[in-house]
């Protein structure tokens, strides 16, 4: 999502003239878009910043900009941590972004700070996309993302997003679905649907599966995927509508965190550990060629070597196709923040490599299964380091295979020959 909102902010630049640059010392506006989901990523953007003090020294007229989750956070404090900031800006803000930078050339040394989280979402103006003239997203003039909502109502006892981004708010079906067709009109095949929980997506009577269906209807796109889904809203509607389609992807990101029902609770995630596996059974089911990836936490205050040891088991039991994984950092605000930190930092740093050498031979016994088989491949570019070109199957694994340049943008049948952890080997067929 923050790579969504930037790529909105630039566009939005663009329009008014400017042009990126490679280095800083030589731009007239630094923006830092930032997240603050966990300690590690905030404390890296609040680095990164404090370093980019000398550019300063160097061109005092330089407009610092920090945007995101944790201008949201820490607002009027960014001043005090880092004085050469001009502007903060929140995630409900990030249109305002022309106009304060224009007022901060006028009056270089005031401070703005905008951080108001709003009751609905801002509008784009009609065309934005189309009104512009190079490619659709921040990687890859093929695939594009479409922010379908912001915001979350679950409050899960770790997590710091329903501060920072505020309660959910859905943008109506109609502005998505003009947003999508913009962006396949100037070039995308695939487009990205994101939000915070995309389940909960809600505009008059219209859910997340009915969504999925009108995007569905445009075309020239041929590839829907979406992130991230939250277990407890999976629905059969949903699970049925990419069973059906032939545009959605077979690939679902549904973050567990963990496999104890003790933790679960803890974390206030709606749901136990047996109702995620009955979950996981029931959309293999309807979807057997399904790709489900997942997010896992350790070191959760309280958690207990057991605690540990049934997501351990968890793993095990899924064979996921992928796992995001992370030690426990406690974000100020939220409801476990005020419970003692009690899992030692060496513990979670040895529970961490233990559930990251399980995941990677899961994921890698999973890739095997895939030998000799033909899979679509969207061929997204080529990669120079490996002399091949590159792409993902519907289930978002990334093939390397040989080609040339004119098949980039093309669904190529290929044969995977050889499988590693994180990538496939093969060959069009």
């Amino acid at each position: 999502m923050n790579d969504a909102d930037s790529e909105v902010m630039g566009r939005l630049l663009e329009r008014e003239g400017y042009g990126k640059v490679d280095f800083p010392e030589g731009a007239d506006v630094i923006i830092l878009n930032t997240c603050s989901v966990r300690q590690h990523a905030e404390d890296r953007a609040l680095s990164y910043l404090a370093s980019l003090k000398r550019v300063r020294k160097e061109n005092p007229s330089t407009v610092f900009v920090l945007a995101g989750c944790v201008a949201q956070r820490l607002k009027s404090k960014i001043f005090e941590k880092t004085p050469f900031v001009n502007i903060v800006l929140g995630t409900d803000n990030i249109l305002e972004l022309p106009k304060l930078i224009e007022e901060a050339f006028q009056k270089p040394n005031e401070k703005v700070l905008a951080t108001e989280v709003k009751g609905d979402l801002p509008k784009l103006a009609e065309g934005f996309w189309s009104s512009l003239s190079y490619g659709c997203a921040k990687n890859s003039e093929l695939m594009g993302q479409v922010t379908i909502m912001r915001g979350c109502d679950n409050f899960c006892s770790y997590c710091i997003v329903p501060y920072v981004r505020g309660r959910e708010k859905s943008k109506p079906v109609s502005d998505i679905v003009s947003e999508v067709e913009q962006k396949v009109a100037d070039g995308c095949k695939e487009i990205m649907l994101l939000g915070q929980n995309v389940n909960s997506y809600r505009s008059n009577s219209s859910d997340f599966a009915d969504l999925l269906r009108e995007v569905e209807k445009v075309n020239g796109l041929e590839r829907i995927r979406f992130m991230t889904s939250h277990p407890k809203d999976v629905s059969e509607k949903l699970i049925n509508t990419i069973r059906d389609s032939s545009k959605i992807c077979e690939h679902l990101h549904l973050p567990a965190q963990s496999g104890s029902n003790r933790i679960l609770e803890g974390m206030n995630r709606g749901y136990t550990r047996q109702q995620y596996l009955e979950l996981i059974d029931k959309i293999k089911r309807e979807i057997p060629k399904i790709s489900v990836t997942t997010d896992l936490m350790v070191g959760f205050p309280g958690e207990k070597k057991e605690d540990f040891e049934d997501t351990l088991r968890l793993v095990e039991d899924v064979e996921f196709d992928a796992a995001f994984t992370f030690k426990y950092s406690a974000r100020p605000g939220t409801q476990a923040a005020k419970e003692k930190d009690d899992v030692p930092l060496e513990t979670k740093k040895e529970r961490l490599a233990e559930l990251n050498e399980l995941c990677e031979k899961m994921v890698l016994e999973k890739n095997r299964r895939l030998l000799g088989k033909v899979e679509e491949v969207m061929v997204e570019r080529f990669a120079r380091k490996e002399k091949k070109l590159v792409g993902r199957t519907r289930g978002n694994k990334r093939v390397f295979f040989s080609g040339d340049g004119k098949d980039i943008g093309e669904l190529l049948p290929v044969e995977i020959e050889k499988a590693y952890t994180w990538s496939l080997l093969g060959r069009v067929r």
